[in-house]
C-alpha cells in the first residue's frame, strides 16, 4: 500500500519539531489536502494541537505502549492514498530507551518506511550543524533522512552559511529556514506547550503556523519527499481486521437486540481540566459495544444516568477552585462511587477523586472518593514510561498480568489513609502513587497515575463495557 507520508524530527527535544509540525499540517489543510496527523511519543498536548491543525483526531504510535502489528492496524487504517499522514517524533531521532534505540523515532521510521525530515536548532552554530546532520545520516543508514529544516536562524548570512555547508558535506537538501520569532502565541507549561483547551486563541496561533511554513518553508518538495515515500508492506499479523478502527457508526439502543447485552452508557469526563485522552480509547470503548457522552462539572452539576465514568489526566490544579466550587457534583460523584458505579481514573482523574488539593493559593477540596490529599512539586514527580503488575484484585485488570503505560505529574501524595493492599499495582517501572505501587481501588474504582492507550491494553475496554453492563443490570 503506498500512503504519503513524512516524519518530522529533530536532534533534541526543544528544536522547535511541533510548532513545524503543526505548521506544515495547517498549511497543507488550508491549501486543500487531506492531512491525517500521527504523534510517536506518549503524548496527549503534542496531539491535541496537530488534531486542531488538521481538523481531524490525531493518533499515537509509540512503539513502547503499542506491538507491532496494532502500530500498522492503526497507521494503515486512518492514512488514505489522497492524502498526506504527517508524523511528529519526539525528543531527539535516535533517543530510545536504551543502547540499541526501542521505541526512538528512527525506529517507527524505519518500521513503517518513511521519510524522515529534520528540523535542527541553528541557534549560534554554523558548520558544526552539517557534522550534526553527517552523523545521523552516518548512525543508521537504513533511516531514511531526506532533508533538513533550519530553526532559529540568525538572519541570511547565518542561513547561507548553514545551507552551504549542509548541502556540501551532507548531500540533502535544505527544505527551509524559519527565523528566529516570537512564539507568544504558544506559551509552554512545564516541558510542552499549552494544551489548546486552555488556549485562548488557539486556532489564530495555527493559522500564525501556517503561514510561516508557507512562508518559510518548500512546501512543494516537502510534498514531493511524501509522495515518493514508496509502498509500505504490513507484517502478516497486522494484515486482519483492524480491531479498533476509526468508526462511523456506534451501536445505538434502539438498534440493539433484545438477544445482545445491553447497550452501556459510558461518561467521559472531557473539559479544559481533564483533556487527556487519547482517540483510539474513546474508540475502544465504541468497539467493545458501549455509547459514550462527554460529561464536564464546569458546564452541570447534575451527572447524567450513566453506567460507568471515564476520567482522563489534565491539569485540575489550574481549575481547582472551580471544581471545589461545584458541591453538587462532587458529592453526587462520591456518592455514586459509594453506590458501585465503575470509574476508570488516570492522573488528574486520580487528584479528583481525592480529598483536597493542597496549593501554594489554599486547600481546595475534591470528590474525597478517596482517601488521599495531593499536593504539587516544582519538580516532576513522575516522568516516562511504566510497567506495572496487578498483584491484587480489582474490576478491571486480572492478577498477574502485566500493564505498559505511561507518567507524567508534578503532584505528590501528602496524605494517604489506605494500605498496600488498597493498591493494586506494583511498579516495574516509574514511581506510581506510592512506595513503588500504583491502582488506586475501592470498589468499583480504580484510579492510577499510569495512562494506557487502549491498543497496547485491550483488556481495558472490554472491562470498562463489561462492568458498565453490570452496574446497568444491577440498577434495574
Amino acid at each position: 500500500m503506498d500512503f504519503p507520508r513524512i516524519l518530522i524530527s529533530a536532534l533534541r527535544g526543544g528544536a522547535g519539531k511541533t510548532i513545524v509540525s503543526i505548521g506544515i499540517t495547517a498549511a497543507w489543510k488550508e491549501a486543500g489536502r487531506h492531512v491525517t496527523p500521527f504523534k510517536k511519543g506518549p503524548d496527549y498536548i503534542d496531539a491535541g494541537w496537530l488534531s486542531l491543525a488538521a481538523g481531524r483526531p490525531c493518533y499515537n504510535l509509540d512503539t513502547f505502549l503499542i506491538k507491532t502489528p496494532h502500530i500498522f492496524q492503526s497507521f494503515l487504517s486512518h492514512s488514505t492514498k489522497d492524502g498526506i499522514s504527517v508524523i511528529e517524533g519526539n525528543r531527539g531521532l535516535y533517543d530510545g530507551i536504551d543502547i540499541h534505540g526501542s521505541t526512538s523515532s528512527a525506529e517507527l521510521a524505519k518500521l513503517l518506511k518513511t521519510p524522515v525530515v529534520l528540523c535542527i536548532d541553528c541557534t549560534k552554530s554554523t558548520r558544526t550543524m552539517a557534522a550534526a546532520v553527517l552523523g545521523c545520516l552516518n548512525f543508521d543508514p537504513d533511516v531514511a533522512i531526506k532533508g533538513v529544516i533550519l530553526n532559529r536562524v540568525a538572519g541570511p548570512r547565518h542561513e547561507n552559511v548553514l545551507r552551504k555547508n549542509i548541502e556540501q558535506y551532507c548531500n540533502i537538501p535544505v527544505l527551509g529556514a524559519i527565523p528566529k520569532l516570537d512564539w507568544e502565541k504558544f506559551p509552554e507549561r512545564h516541558l510542552g506547550l499549552v494544551p489548546t483547551p486552555e488556549h485562548g486563541c488557539a486556532m489564530d496561533a495555527i493559522h500564525d503556523a501556517s503561514k510561516i511554513a508557507a512562508r518559510y518553508l518548500d512546501l512543494k518538495a516537502l510534498t514531493e519527499i511524501s509522495v515518493n515515500a514508496g509502498p509500505l508492506a504490513a507484517p502478516e499479523a497486522a494484515q486482519g481486521k483492524i480491531r479498533h478502527e476509526n468508526r462511523t457508526q456506534y451501536p445505538r439502543r434502539s438498534g440493539i437486540s433484545a438477544s445482545l447485552p445491553p447497550v452501556p452508557l459510558i461518561g467521559i469526563i472531557k473539559d479544559s481540566a481533564f483533556q487527556f485522552y487519547y482517540p483510539e480509547n474513546i474508540e475502544a470503548l465504541h468497539a467493545a459495544g458501549a455509547e459514550t457522552m462527554m460529561v464536564s462539572p464546569f458546564a452541570t452539576d447534575v451527572i447524567p444516568q450513566v453506567d460507568a465514568l471515564y476520567i482522563g489526566g489534565g491539569f485540575p490544579e489550574t481549575h481547582a477552585q472551580e471544581l471545589a466550587d461545584n458541591i453538587t457534583f462532587r458529592r453526587q460523584l462520591k456518592d455514586l462511587a459509594e453506590k458501585g458505579l465503575p470509574i476508570y481514573a488516570e492522573c488528574g482523574g486520580l487528584m479528583y477523586l481525592g480529598e483536597e488539593l493542597v496549593l501554594d493559593e489554599g486547600t481546595f477540596p475534591m470528590a474525597g472518593v478517596l482517601p488521599v490529599v495531593f499536593g504539587f512539586s516544582k519538580k516532576p514527580q513522575g516522568h516516562g514510561y511504566t510497567v506495572v503488575s496487578v498483584e491484587h484484585e480489582n474490576p478491571y485488570y486480572k492478577v498477574g498480568s502485566e500493564i505498559k503505560g505511561h507518567e507524567f505529574h508534578y503532584s505528590k501524595v501528602l496524605e494517604w489513609r489506605g494500605t498496600d493492599k488498597d493498591l493494586a499495582f506494583g511498579m516495574k517501572r516509574g514511581s506510581g502513587f506510592l512506595n513503588k505501587r500504583d491502582g488506586v481501588c475501592y470498589k468499583n474504582v480504580l484510579a492510577t497515575y499510569t495512562h494506557i492507550h487502549a491498543l497496547g491494553t485491550p483488556l481495558w475496554a472490554e472491562a470498562m463495557v463489561r462492568n458498565a453492563i453490570s452496574y446497568k443490570k444491577q440498577k434495574k
